[in-house]
């Protein structure tokens, strides 16, 4: 696909993309370092997101056992409305009256299904999400400060497997994967979007940020309103917009600033734009 090529002019040092197509997760394109270890910063709570979600359906836990803050559960983690703030356990809100988001509930919501699971949560990620789809490159850093939140490191092709997983989950039934990233959780919550300021309303599903009307975003003015993803402040993306039936990946290792604002709706339109031929 041509419209990769435009990474190369990213004022980055390393950047790696990859298109997938939902029908059959073949990949329609990539540039750069397929398999260069990026640090994927907030890109992990999709896949910290998606094993609670093997979790439960396993059995291990139920979303709307309690977990966090009083009156606060799985489903509220996941969905940013705990009440806790961004990066300490520190009660903002009473659960399910405000979406603020928060490093701290994933972290939070990692030690709950590790107590569950009674083994660490790393460790459940890998065998539950990682291995079984092939991410041999991806793992969750239990050194990090917030590592469930953001301490992921992952590549290109990894996530790109991910990404098809989630357009034709093997590892979820369908209707779970359709739950956590169509339906907004908890709708009608405004709240802020790191980097992209207030939104009204702050769509969400569980683990995965619901495109929606939202602007300013980080995808692109093509994107539909189904788009899901998450992007990550190390200058990281994962969106999938199942209308256009295809998800894009993208890494870097030059921190979120203007400079992403700027490039990566561009890189979406144009992505979208040549798909539609």
């Amino acid at each position: 696909m041509e419209s990769l090529k435009m990474i190369e002019d990213w004022p980055v040092d390393t950047a790696a993309v990859a298109v997938v197509r939902g029908a059959d997760g073949a990949l329609l394109g990539t540039h750069g370092p397929q398999q260069h270890r990026f640090q994927l910063a907030s890109v992990t709570k999709p896949l910290t997101a998606y094993a609670a979600l093997v979790a439960v359906e396993e059995g291990v836990f139920e979303l709307d056992d309690p977990a966090g803050p009083d009156g606060s559960t799985v489903r509220h983690l996941l969905a940013h409305t705990s009440g806790l703030a961004f990066d300490e356990n520190r009660v903002m809100a009473a659960p399910g009256t405000r979406r603020l988001y928060s490093n701290a509930g994933f972290d939070v919501l990692a030690a709950t299904l590790a107590e569950a699971a009674g083994i660490p949560f790393a460790q459940y990620a890998a065998e539950a999400v990682f291995q079984p789809l092939g991410m041999t490159a991806t793992a969750i850093e239990a050194t990090h400060r917030t590592p469930a939140g953001a301490g992921g490191t992952s590549t290109a092709a990894d996530l790109a497997r991910f990404a098809a997983e989630l357009m034709a989950p093997r590892l979820l039934h369908p209707s779970t994967v359709l739950a956590a990233t169509r339906e907004v959780a908890f709708p009608g919550l405004s709240g802020v979007l790191p980097g992209y300021g207030h939104q009204k309303p702050n769509d969400w599903g569980l683990g995965f940020e619901i495109r929606a009307h939202k602007s300013p975003h980080w995808t692109g003015a093509l994107s539909s309103p189904a788009t899901f993803g998450h992007f990550g402040q190390s200058g990281t993306f994962l969106w999938v917009d199942p209308e256009a039936g295809v998800a894009c990946v993208a890494l870097a290792d030059r921190n979120f600033g203007p400079w992403a604002a700027e490039v990566w709706p561009v890189l979406t339109d144009a992505v979208l734009t040549e798909l539609r031929g």
